[in-house]
């Protein structure tokens, strides 16, 4: 039973409402509904009664809640004995796609560094299916993941935001002319593609080819930043995500065609293994985490830090 489902539950029973424990924990709906659902599966019976907008706790659900309570309190004096006799420290690996490393993760890990300096951690830049195999194989203790929202049996995968993409172009591109860019007005056009296995390539590929489209795949960068250089001078047209390319976007230096991006979208997520335990290292880089992505989804355009990441030796 994880007790994060119960500290849900809790706060569901505290609120009255899914949607206002999703407000409060800044999950998404579905998430809290999830977790709820998930305890209601393990414990074998319903926890609330769904009454129109009112939800009220079944017969099932007043047994729990002073147990759910303990624990939670059990879980708090547990917390504060360890980290009142020794200082959060060891080792952490955890992976990014290149996007987020270099454009969601610095306000994170600099928070993590100020907070945590004995924390040494190793970043591993990777594919998104290879990240999740790492953590899947217990080689990382955390990965941070940027594509469609999905479910894996050994993994707990919590989405944080969903990320806008944008199809952009040099200035005073023929395109801007448009209302909308459609898939055919980009039958002429170079595509600039990111590394073959990035997830938001494939969805735009597919995509295209869904519409008779087939790019010329022999463009391929391992950089984002070569890509947003190598449009600037006008060698084509990439789709990014937002995120990775506010900053042109504000100072004039790249133009943001007028393209339907829902096709395309991912989310921004963390992942770790649902049987690994969770070191106090681990546990204060999630609640971090957490801490930020209510921010990002508050500011879909977040300016993003250096690349550089000043990390532990």
């Amino acid at each position: 039973m994880e007790s994060r489902h119960l500290f849900t539950f809790l706060v569901v029973v505290e609120e009255g409402s899914f949607t206002r424990a999703a407000l409060r924990l800044d999950y998404a709906q579905s998430s809290i509904t999830a977790q709820v659902q998930a305890l209601e599966a393990e414990l074998g019976a319903p926890l609330f009664d769904r009454i129109g907008k009112k939800i009220m706790l079944t017969d099932a659900g007043r047994r729990l809640l002073p147990y759910a309570q303990e624990i939670a309190k059990m879980h708090a004096l547990a917390r504060d004995a360890v980290h009142s006799v020794a200082d959060v420290g060891g080792t952490l690996m955890i992976g990014a796609p290149e996007s987020l490393a270099a454009f969601r993760l610095p306000a994170v890990l600099r928070e993590y560094r100020e907070r945590y300096p004995n924390v040494k951690i190793s970043l591993k830049p990777g594919l998104c299916w290879e990240l999740k195999d790492l953590v899947r194989a217990g080689q990382l203790d955390m990965a941070f993941l940027l594509q469609p929202e999905l479910e894996d049996k050994d993994l707990h995968i919590e989405l944080l935001v969903e990320e806008e993409m944008a199809l952009v172009a040099p200035l005073h591109h023929a395109l801007a002319e448009l209302e909308h860019v459609e898939p055919a007005d980009l039958r002429e056009e170079t595509i600039l593609h990111t590394e073959a296995g990035c997830t938001y390539r494939a969805l735009f590929e597919q995509h295209l080819n869904s519409h008779g489209i087939f790019p010329d795949p022999k463009l391929e960068f391992w950089s984002i930043e070569a890509i947003k250089q190598c449009v600037m001078t006008g060698l084509g047209l990439s789709l990014l995500p937002l995120v990775t390319v506010q900053n042109e976007l504000k100072e004039g230096k790249l133009l943001r065609l007028n393209w339907d991006d829902r096709p395309q979208r991912v989310s921004t997520q963390v992942a770790y293994h649902t049987k690994k335990w969770q070191s106090p290292a681990l546990s204060e880089l999630l609640r971090i985490v957490s801490k930020h992505a209510a921010g990002w989804r508050k500011r879909p355009m977040p300016t993003a830090d250096s690349i550089v990441l000043h990390l532990a030796e």
